[in-house]
């Protein structure tokens, strides 16, 4: 497949039916999880215009950071502790209105106003998380939630 994306649909909910296969395509046969992870960062991004969007990894007993697109970030993220190390030891999507009312969120970028985050569960055990933060309070829905879901359970399949 050709590295060019072509979304059809206004919706966000069409936006997702149109990327998801453009996705599973573009990774086709790539074993290097690096890569795939870095193009999944992308096409979120460049699809929805999120402000940040990337992926931690358990590492060691910490999240590390991974591929990413945006703005610097924390490297590394301790179990329980902010939105990413909340919804790894919960082992459940976190959907978060307003990180500012969110309790112990670590402020990466203060220009982050929302944000979901959802684990990437294999064998019943988190290796990691894809966190997708936004510049506008309440930019997260259902539709965010459980099409990212369907994503991070084909992350699963090959991470």
């Amino acid at each position: 497949m050709a590295e060019d994306l072509y979304i059809a649909g206004e919706s966000k909910q069409e936006k997702y039916t149109s990327l998801l296969p453009q996705i599973q395509a573009l990774i086709g046969d790539e074993t290097d999880l690096v890569a795939n992870l870095a193009n999944i960062s992308a096409a979120l991004k460049s699809t929805f215009g999120f402000f940040w969007v990337g992926f931690y990894l358990v590492k060691d007993g910490e999240l590390v950071l991974r591929p990413f697109q945006g703005t610097v970030a924390c490297t590394r993220i301790a179990f329980g502790r902010g939105v990413c190390g909340s919804a790894w030891k919960e082992q459940k999507t976190l959907l978060v209105p307003d990180v500012e009312a969110f309790p112990g969120h670590i402020a990466c970028s203060s220009l982050s106003k929302s944000e979901i985050v959802v684990p990437i569960i294999r064998g019943g055990e988190v290796i990691g998380v894809l966190d997708v933060d936004s510049d506008r309070l309440n930019d997260f829905d259902s539709v965010d939630q459980e099409e990212l879901e369907k994503l991070c359970q084909w992350i699963a399949s090959f991470a």
